[in-house]
């Protein structure tokens, strides 16, 4: 695993999806990051292990190139293997300090907390470096998703000292007020993905953050 310094917590924090991979994947990284990406989640739940890895180890090149971290979601295994930053598990993934065992001290790991502070105030005890809430909109990638609300991210802002990563149908025209309540990072898949310029979809989420309205 690579050390890439300190995690930017402030960002776009862009999560692929096989569903709207072209041919090449690794283009569509360059592509995301050139537009502002400050972290990359590699997400494919597909059963060709074997394509998966091929495609993370790609992925993986493209992020080293620009010093910016790839996590691997929900698969602990691949992550180690290739070499990546980091991790990103959910309710029905490994458990937090399993993750830590294999991956080490120095590992990104990020934990799924849906709209429940509890959980998150235990994953945050038990050292993960980010907790993510959501869905906030309606969305494509997880429709039947449960639904998170800024209050809970204003609630989470005055609880927790880790950072907070806000996901679910997020948009550059919806963003901002999650960032104005508490949200580090916004996560997007297909508001960067799915958009015919990748590169700008991205830019625009990115260019939230340095709004003077939404600046800490």
């Amino acid at each position: 695993m690579r050390r890439l310094g300190r995690y930017p917590f402030r960002g776009l924090y862009a999560i692929t999806d096989a569903s709207l991979a072209s041919d090449d994947l690794s283009e569509q990284v360059e592509q995301a990051i050139a537009g502002g990406a400050r972290v990359i989640q590699y997400r494919d739940k597909g059963g060709d292990a074997r394509r998966r890895e091929a495609e993370a180890r790609a992925v993986l090149a493209v992020c080293e190139r620009h010093a910016v971290p790839l996590l691997i979601n929900d698969d602990v295994s691949l992550a180690a293997r290739i070499g990546a930053q980091g991790v990103h598990i959910g309710r029905d993934d490994s458990a937090l300090a399993d993750a830590r065992a294999q991956l080490g001290a120095e590992a990104i790991i990020g934990v799924s907390c849906y709209n429940r502070l509890a959980l998150a105030q235990r994953a945050a005890a038990e050292g993960a470096d980010y907790v993510a809430f959501g869905r906030f909109f309606p969305s494509d990638t997880k429709p039947g998703a449960v639904q998170a609300s800024p209050d809970m991210l204003v609630a989470a802002r005055r609880e927790l000292s880790c950072p907070l990563v806000a996901i679910g149908g997020i948009t550059a025209e919806n963003g901002r007020p999650l960032i104005e309540a508490g949200a580090d990072m916004l996560a997007v898949i297909r508001g960067v993905f799915a958009a015919p310029d990748i590169a700008a979809a991205a830019r625009l989420i990115a260019q939230l953050f340095n709004d003077p309205e939404t600046a800490p």
